[in-house]
């Protein structure tokens, strides 16, 4: 893991980038999320952190404040060791941290946050993250994955709806934090709503974040309608057909073939947590994902 990272911001003069480019890369981080801390570990996420813990209002004290922002964020993502020390310089990123060994751990926000107080909680999330995955060991090769990988994990246990919901863009000005594009923050918190039943939806302050989470919603849902999934769609299935009548599928279907005759196998990715899994061709079989436990029907 690097000593230190920062969280990228677009403001007004950046162009913020839509759709779903980094899609390979978010999804192999939830995978990677659930091969390090299993699924009873996730589980243990399943609240969201609220957003009266992370509110700050304009006439609290700004240090103090950070600081009481920034201890809710790390007792939400299980860190009850780490002190983070906040303070406000002027930087190109919006902020950054520095890890160590701890016990404590400094954080520097980008000094225009002394006058927009509602996003602290949204930079210090992503920061307080980077704490989190440099205690799991976990991180990916490059700066860029890394950084997506922190934007995920953020996301993925309760604390990244306050980065998307940092997101704005008007014919005026423009703003977004994070790695991910929103709809991409979408996806992911979509992803944790689909296992925990939660709708984040009502937390939103910004009405461009959440046309984000409806794209990023939207994306989510296909997980679950690919074939050999039961529920896929009609047109899915009647492709699946023909591509299992031949023992092979294209480029870019969700799935792949493997040997012939009795031993045929189909593989394809778990559509909670991307583990791709393999199970006999030509039946109605229920499988069992062996990373996040889900139980998916599938006509193979």
């Amino acid at each position: 893991m690097p000593d230190g990272s920062g969280v990228e911001g677009a403001g007004a003069s950046g162009a913020v980038v839509h759709g779903f480019p980094h899609l390979a890369t978010v999804r192999a981080s939830i995978t990677a999320l659930y091969r390090r801390l299993s699924a009873d570990g996730v589980r243990q996420y399943a609240a969201s952190v609220p957003p009266a813990a992370v509110a700050f209002s304009d006439d609290e004290d700004l240090h103090l404040g950070a600081q009481r922002v920034a201890g809710a964020l790390v007792h939400h993502l299980r860190l009850p060791e780490a002190r983070m020390i906040v303070s406000f310089r002027e930087m190109r990123h919006a902020a950054t941290v520095e890890l160590a060994a701890g016990p404590e751990y400094f954080v520097e926000l980008n000094d225009r946050f002394r006058d927009h107080r509602a996003d602290v909680g949204a930079a210090l999330a992503h920061e307080i993250t980077h704490v989190l995955l440099h205690r799991l060991d976990l991180g990916f090769p490059g700066t860029r994955d890394n950084e997506i990988l922190t934007d995920v994990v953020t996301a993925y246990l309760g604390a990244g709806w306050l980065l998307l919901d940092a997101f704005r863009e008007d014919g005026m000005s423009r703003q977004k934090l994070g790695y991910l594009t929103p709809e991409e923050f979408g996806y992911v918190l979509a992803k944790r709503a689909e296992v925990f039943g939660e709708d984040p939806s009502p937390w939103f302050t910004s009405p461009r974040a959440y046309e984000a989470w409806t794209r990023g919603r939207e994306e989510a849902a296909r997980d679950a309608r690919r074939p050999p999934l039961a529920a896929a769609g009609w047109a899915a299935r009647h492709r699946y057909a023909k591509d299992r009548r031949y023992g092979r599928a294209a480029a870019d279907a969700p799935y792949a073939f493997e040997g012939s005759g009795a031993s045929a196998r189909v593989s394809f990715p778990c559509p909670v947590c991307r583990q791709r899994l393999r199970v006999p061709v030509g039946r109605r079989v229920r499988a069992r994902c062996g990373v996040c436990g889900t139980v998916l029907e599938c006509d193979a």
